[in-house]
């Protein structure tokens, strides 16, 4: 159906994805004219005092929002995480040596293959052969003493695998890769000596990762860093060396203080609880006609791929069906296949109800051969 400002569609989108709806509404009715400064957040100068507010403003709610502690520095840059794959080993380890990767599927693979092109990147531990559908038992996990770091990907967003704990990686600075389970939770920062994520799933839009960096890990890049990947300059720069993705980073602020009004991330983390819960006793209550692939101790709460037990022509009715009805965006990834619902904290409650009657109504009318 067509989507109107009152008939919009539930996007299950893996990223971009929904955004809140107030905050949507609060953009569009300053769009034209930011409180009355005469124009739009988009023409501003990210030089001057109105969008300077903005950003100042956007890391002050952060860094409520999370507690982040004041030796750990908070960087809006541009470039994605993807691009962090690279940032991080120059910045933690300028001189090569050896990094361990946690590797549980698709990004944990990529952000270690793009580390080997500057150090020893060694996966300490993997799920492949599980088709990674588990995160590895730690006591299985082959550390190296004195690594730079352990590089985590805290919630596979393919593969829908989530970890629920935060290892204990000693002295060793724990490096982690939140895009689509930022600020989904509760973060213990000083647990960790990188957080980072793209912001384009549970946050904004498009075009901005968060890095969390504590403040001795920065300092020590080599000559041939790349400028813009080096975290001490962009933080002694206030993540403005350069223009920075303004109306980005105008949402996300948003977004900050939503989160802080719904109660912060404790209040997030339940409501996110609820929708995946939702989701997941439909499918264990479907005697097999919808199938979760992921180990029960680690499944997302963010991101729930699932298989029809009928095969994959049924796969494509349900999914055919499910875009008529208005659940944008439920087809697996191209490497997995099946069907994903992504549930952000952006995704009300009744979008998974909607996705849910459908999923009921789907197999009362297709019964498995």
């Amino acid at each position: 159906p067509a989507a109107t400002a009152t008939k919009r569609i539930f996007n299950f989108s893996a990223g971009p994805a929904c955004l809140p709806m107030d905050v949507l509404e609060e953009a569009k009715e300053d769009l034209i004219n930011y409180k009355g400064t005469g124009m739009s957040v988009m023409e501003m100068s990210h030089r001057g005092k109105d969008f300077m507010k903005i950003a100042a403003e956007a890391e002050a709610d952060l860094r409520t929002l999370v507690g982040i502690p004041d030796n750990y520095k908070v960087l809006f840059l541009q470039g994605g995480a993807s691009t962090l794959f690279s940032a991080i080993p120059m910045n933690l380890a300028p001189e090569g040596g050896v990094a361990d990767f946690i590797v549980t599927g698709a990004w944990g693979v990529k952000a270690c293959q793009e580390a080997a092109k500057y150090m020893d990147a060694r996966v300490a531990a993997t799920s492949k052969e599980s088709k990674f559908t588990t995160v590895p038992d730690v006591k299985d996990w082959k550390l190296t003493p004195g690594a730079k770091f352990v590089h985590i990907c805290s919630n596979e967003t393919i593969g829908g695998v989530e970890f629920k704990d935060v290892p204990d990686t000693g002295d060793v600075p724990l490096v982690a890769d939140m895009s689509s389970n930022y600020l989904s939770k509760p973060i213990d920062v000083k647990k960790y000596g990188v957080i980072y994520g793209g912001v384009q799933k549970n946050i904004g839009p498009s075009g901005m990762v968060i890095v969390i960096v504590r403040e001795d890990l920065i300092g020590k890049v080599g000559p041939t860093c790349p400028t813009m990947f080096d975290f001490k300059l962009q933080a002694d720069n206030e993540s403005m060396y350069n223009t920075p993705p303004c109306y980005t980073l105008y949402i996300s602020g948003l977004v900050f203080k939503k989160l802080l009004a719904m109660g912060g991330l404790e209040a997030v983390e339940k409501n996110n609880q609820a929708k995946a819960k939702l989701l997941y006793d439909t499918i264990d209550g479907s005697d097999g006609y919808y199938v979760s692939p992921v180990d029960v101790k680690y499944r997302s709460l963010m991101n729930v791929p699932f298989t029809l037990g009928g095969g994959e022509d049924l796969e494509k009715k349900f999914l055919k069906e499910a875009d008529a009805l208005g659940l944008e965006s439920l087809k697996g990834h191209r490497s997995v296949g099946g069907a994903r619902a992504s549930i952000y904290n952006a995704m009300p409650m009744e979008g998974v109800q909607a996705l849910v009657d459908h999923m009921m109504a789907f197999k009362a009318a297709n019964p498995k051969a």
